[in-house]
């Protein structure tokens, strides 16, 4: 069993890294971009859908301010990419928007985007997947039927292909991220192309009528505030095109030298190729007369019985590409690959992020090392749990996610640009040079411009969205940046108290007493009387708990036989019990003599056989447990391999892990398999010389 779990780890994983192969785990910009980028460029796909449908409440009519809210997405997009191009450069170590808060705000300020930005990164994934489920759905209508499975299986499949490494995870997105860019690029430009030449482009779903809420025909019965607010929540919505731009900042180690100028120059690719496909789609869909609608089959009117809405990106391919039908298969597969593969950029940003933390003893440790293929495995499994938690609860439903989505990442924003403000005036009290300083002021309007626009986008998030599920992401949030808090105290609590003083104590323990558990008089016993006859205790008995008068008697009788060196103590336990006659033994030593240390000797059987762990020492497994417990008392395992552990570990290549399994010998005197032939008994060798004995095996 051992054999089959590490020949299907190294199936799934791959052969391990060495750690001095880290550099070549470093990635080139060409495949940096699909890596950080693409969930990015993948928000064309679903957020001026997203910006449609949300207008769709005031009624058709509302569509006529959709090319104005796409503008003010992509000068907040601008602002951002451009903001984040300092960024990086000013904080390349890879801590991003988290180092930046904590470094000029305080740790309270940088908790709250660590926290913030642990919650987006999940919400990335369950938003990605179920977006490409919509999508494929529109191909495969099994998969529209079954989102939630279909968003599960994305989500392991690409949690199998993270945990081989970030620069095989890259080379395999890198193929899907730009087919998606060139279809997409070819879908708006072939479109623009056919408007101009004056051939008409008419959407499958043009013509429909929407019934706005109320039922009203027009925006004309709702208020002038209503709209506004309506409009705003627009906006939030198409915001969602700026989530994985903070990405970049965060991965900044993981590209090749220059690292901060690779980075930088990644952000701008990816801010151009954004806001191109954001403006085309937002014009196409206008052009085409796209119709979206919340719910469909209660809000269009007009559309045939049995309607399914397609996505925003399946309807303009269905048109632009109206007499060639791979044009539609192709733009239709690539953009629900590259929603799948849009979740890499949080497989990559959030284990990243966890191992900062986790360094900085927010999070538990494990999230700090790396596995066995470079990547930060612990943190790439409990996104994929968190992720798979959300899309099941909320039914890989998009609209149902989106707004909990823009909350996080506008949190992040905001304080990582307020306290890149503060990091341009540090700086600017103690530049000298006069041309340094114009380019520092620029900095820090650049950042300060940035800081406006994100906080404007915020406070209309958490206004718009907070009834329709922002709550969530903040309840949420919330109890990220308690459980941190409360593991930082934890960490520190645990360090305080085991610090080594200054002025060491010279006080050493009175004496040692050793007590070696019995229960059979056989080879692992031999052993363990002989190890603990080398170590030279100040004294040393054998002890056996009498659950049986006649087994207890045989023994006792056989160990005189044999004149062992070693006094054997019987206690009783008229209960039958194991565990709590020893420990009330070796507490009545520590009562005696307080200054003595205890040590407790326990045969231990190797085992071969995973099974074989059930059938052996169960009971002294848990004295061992409640031993470690106790004050002023050590522990120790003599093992003895079973036959089985040999040959398992013949099987296995020299140096292997797992070779064999370790059980107890429980001192109960229960059935055990039989011991080899003895060899000469160690326990009646003559007293060990004044050299250190080896462990013996």
């Amino acid at each position: 069993m051992p054999k089959l779990a590490t020949a299907t780890k190294r199936l799934v994983l791959g052969l391990p890294f060495r750690s001095d192969e880290l550099h070549g785990t470093l990635l080139r910009k060409r495949i940096a971009l699909p890596v950080f980028a693409s969930d990015a460029l993948s928000s064309v796909a679903y957020a001026p859908q997203e910006v449609l449908i949300t207008l769709s409440l005031a009624g058709l009519g509302a569509y006529a301010l959709s090319p104005w809210v796409g503008v003010a997405v992509m000068v907040v997009l601008g602002t951002v990419i451009v903001s984040y191009r300092q960024n990086v450069h000013a904080y390349p170590s890879g801590g991003g928007d988290y180092e930046i808060a904590t470094v000029n705000l305080g740790r309270y300020a940088g908790l709250t985007v660590a926290s913030a930005l642990l919650v987006d990164y999940t919400l990335t994934v369950a938003v990605s997947v179920s977006a490409a489920a919509d999508n494929l759905g529109a191909l495969i209508p099994f998969v529209g039927d079954h989102k939630v499975l279909f968003a599960v299986a994305a989500i392991l499949l690409l949690t199998s292909i993270n945990l081989r490494g970030v620069r095989e995870s890259g080379i395999t997105f890198a193929i899907p991220t730009y087919g998606f860019i060139v279809c997409a690029v070819g879908m708006i430009v072939v479109g623009v192309v056919r408007l101009a030449t004056g051939d008409a482009l008419v959407a499958p779903s043009a013509g429909f009528g929407i019934l706005p809420e109320g039922g009203a025909d027009s925006t004309d019965d709702l208020s002038q505030l209503a709209l506004i607010f309506l409009v705003l929540r627009s906006f939030t919505q198409g915001c969602a095109a700026l989530t994985g731009v903070e990405a970049i900042s965060n991965g900044v180690p993981a590209f090749r030298k220059p690292k901060s100028r690779n980075a930088a120059t990644t952000l701008a690719m990816l801010g151009l190729i954004a806001v191109f496909l954001f403006s085309g789609m937002i014009y196409l869909a206008r052009a085409s007369g796209v119709v979206m609608a919340e719910r469909p089959a209660e809000q269009l009117v007009g559309a045939p019985s049995g309607y399914r809405q397609e996505t925003l990106i399946a309807q303009l391919a269905r048109t632009v590409f109206d007499g060639f039908p791979p044009g539609f298969w192709a733009l239709t597969i690539s953009t629900a690959l590259i929603l799948v593969l849009a979740a890499n950029t949080a497989f990559n940003g959030f284990p990243v992020l966890g191992s900062i933390l986790a360094q900085d003893r927010y999070l538990p440790r494990q999230l700090h090392t790396r596995g066995d293929r470079l990547a930060f495995s612990n943190g790439i499994v409990f996104l994929a749990l968190f992720a798979i938690v959300l899309v099941v609860g909320f039914g890989a439903e998009v609209t149902a996610l989106i707004p909990l989505y823009t909350v996080g990442v506008f949190v992040s924003f905001t304080l990582s640009q307020t306290g890149m403000v503060r990091h341009w005036t540090r700086l600017l009290r103690t530049e000298p040079d006069a041309s340094e300083q114009a380019r520092l002021r620029r900095s820090r309007w650049i950042s300060g411009f940035g800081t406006a626009m994100t906080g404007t986008v915020l406070i209309v998030v958490l206004v718009t969205k907070f009834l329709v599920g922002a709550w969530i992401a903040l309840l949420a949030g919330g109890l990220a940046f308690l459980m941190m808090l409360s593991i930082r105290r934890h960490y520190d609590r645990v360090s305080e108290e085991i610090a080594a003083p200054e002025v060491m104590s010279s006080t050493l323990p009175s004496r040692n007493h050793a007590v070696v558990l019995v229960s059979r008089l056989h080879m692992p016993t031999l052993r363990a009387v002989a190890y603990a006859r080398a170590t030279r205790p100040d004294v040393l008995e054998a002890l056996t708990v009498n659950v049986d008068d006649g087994d207890t008697r045989a023994l006792v009788a056989e160990w005189e036989k044999r004149g062992l060196p070693v006094p054997l103590k019987v206690v009783e336990s008229p209960y039958r019990e194991i565990t709590k006659p020893i420990l009330q033994y070796v507490k009545r030593i520590r009562t005696d003599n307080p200054r003595d240390v205890v040590t407790v000797f326990i045969p231990e059987y190797v085992l071969g056989r995973w099974w074989e762990q059930l059938l052996h020492n169960q009971s002294a497994l848990r004295l061992k447990g409640r031993l470690l417990f106790q004050p002023g008392v050590m522990v120790v395992s003599v093992p003895w391999q079973l036959e089985s552990s040999k040959r398992a570990a013949m099987r296995k290549p020299p140096g292997a892990p797992g070779s064999a399994r370790r059980g107890y010998e429980a001192p109960n005197g229960a059935p055990t398999d039989a011991a080899p032939a003895p060899p000469p008994n160690p326990a009646a060798a003559p007293a060990p010389t004044s050299r250190t004995p080896a462990r013996p095996r």
